[in-house]
């Protein structure tokens, strides 16, 4: 389904023709989309394509130069208290004082939503270790983590991530994955802006992504996907790699390189191919030893768009 297909009276963020300007530098040129209930809606795009600056005026941060921003109704420069009941916001990069406890942020921030100090949230999370802990004894990832507790102790209906498992080791991403899906089937929606293509395919139901402050493609992760050049890598390792030298055009085949062990094949239609494969293989004395059949990831449609003069 399309943005423009979806029923606007029943979607949570509304983005209409929104445009922001820094001087003389369009930063955002009359974007359009929109978030719906339990979604989880990935914003993509380069550095400076314009990402954190949508977040930030949606979030009231900074003030839109045309178009309109909604948040289930609320303009965020018009009613910033109300918005602040409705959104959970973990920002790109933040801080709280140095000295500030784990407890003392989790009770200030609860206090000013008013509700009761969500200490449940740090177990959740894994900080229940460090809730006496000093904000500057905390590690990179529990700092970022302690930020997303603070994001959804008040419940809100919209989380805005931005960028949000920068600089997290593995454990901490599939932890904060986790709440994530968790977040969603509780019928939370996610706004996700992110360099990382995995997460956003792995995670996101619809992305758009940015370029040059404009919208350049939108659907879901596979949609996206597909409409590239669609090639499937073929990856093949034998005993005694004899499809490194050989010269045999197999069906479907657009190129083929050596890299590493493996004869890597880029097919437009997978399943002839590795048939006619296995076949030489066969034929030819030869014993498989590794075979991998990759479709295209979301990581390489990207770069087909984003990057001048690749195909699209």
């Amino acid at each position: 389904m399309s943005t423009s297909e979806v029923d606007i009276e029943n979607s949570v963020i509304t983005v209409r023709d929104f445009r922001k300007k820094y001087g003389a530098v369009t930063a955002v040129d009359g974007i359009s989309f929109n978030v719906e209930q339990g979604q989880i809606f990935g914003l993509l795009g380069p550095n400076g394509a314009g990402k954190t600056t949508t977040l930030e005026c949606l979030e009231g941060i900074r003030r839109a130069d045309g178009g309109s921003l909604k948040v289930l109704g609320v303009d965020p420069i018009r009613e910033p208290r109300h918005l602040s009941s409705l959104i959970g916001v973990q920002l790109q990069t933040s801080a709280l004082p140095p000295t500030m406890t784990t407890r003392e942020a989790v009770k200030f921030f609860c206090a000013y939503h008013g509700v009761p100090a969500r200490y449940d949230l740090l177990e959740h999370l894994g900080l229940e270790g460090k809730i006496n802990a000093q904000y500057n004894q905390l590690s990179t990832g529990q700092q970022r983590r302690l930020s997303l507790v603070l994001a959804i102790a008040h419940n809100p209906p919209v989380l805005i991530l931005d960028e949000p498992t920068a600089g997290l080791d593995v454990g901490s991403r599939t932890t904060l994955h986790n709440l994530m899906a968790e977040l969603k089937a509780q019928g939370t929606s996610i706004l996700l802006a992110t360099h990382d293509m995995a997460e956003a395919e792995k995670m996101a139901d619809w992305v758009a992504i940015l370029l040059h402050g404009q919208i350049v493609a939108a659907g879901t992760p596979r949609e996206i996907t597909a409409a590239g050049s669609g090639l499937t890598r073929i990856s093949v390792r034998t005993e005694e790699s004899l499809l490194h030298t050989s010269k045999n055009d197999f069906p479907a085949v657009q190129q083929r390189i050596i890299k590493d062990d493996y004869a890597v094949y880029y097919s437009t239609d997978p399943g002839p191919t590795v048939a006619a494969l296995l076949e030489f293989i066969k034929n030819n004395q030869d014993r498989l030893v590794d075979l991998r059949v990759e479709r295209p990831n979301l990581e390489e449609r990207f770069l087909e768009i984003t990057t001048p003069g690749a195909p699209s």
